[in-house]
């Protein structure tokens, strides 16, 4: 919004935020639902490039072509799991989905200076649930999505720890 608009309605007693704000959700909400959109703007991205419909993608993963469209807007009834298996599914690795969530790519196990400790501790436990190739079918993904949320560190335990 221009300033000047935004000046006229403030001036009028508008009040002006976005939808997090007047959902009034909490951070670790409005992470989770960025997490969420990113998955879904990131599955719809690689099935473009690798030139699929939504009924080819749908037929890979098993589920229908409403789905996939569901997933790909990030539909409240599809769950993040859905979401990341069907990413693996279509051929990203843990590095594309750490990529997806704004985790920045580490070189040789050594992590950039820039780094949070919450992108650090994301991509540890990426690489701990995940294979070599990333594709470990019995990885607790549910688990691993908490450490999307940003908790800070002391406040939580790693996943090898709860489970």
């Amino acid at each position: 919004m221009r300033n000047d608009k935004r000046r006229r309605l403030e001036r009028a007693g508008w009040k002006i935020g976005d939808a997090a704000g007047f959902l009034q959700l909490s951070d670790e909400e409005r992470r989770f639902i960025d997490t969420k959109l990113a998955l879904a703007d990131g599955l719809r991205r690689l099935r473009e490039r690798q030139g699929l419909t939504q009924t080819d993608v749908a037929r890979r993963i098993g589920s229908s072509q409403s789905r996939v469209a569901k997933m790909e807007v990030a539909d409240p009834t599809v769950s993040t799991d859905l979401l990341l298996r069907s990413l693996f599914r279509l051929g990203a690795n843990r590095r594309e989905v750490a990529r997806l969530l704004g985790v920045p790519r580490r070189t040789r196990g050594v992590s950039h200076g820039s780094e949070s400790k919450a992108a650090k501790a994301l991509a540890d436990e990426i690489d701990e649930l995940a294979g070599s190739d990333g594709t470990r079918a019995t990885s607790p993904w549910p688990k691993a999505m908490a450490f999307c949320l940003n908790t800070p560190p002391r406040q939580r335990t790693s996943v090898s720890e709860r489970s």
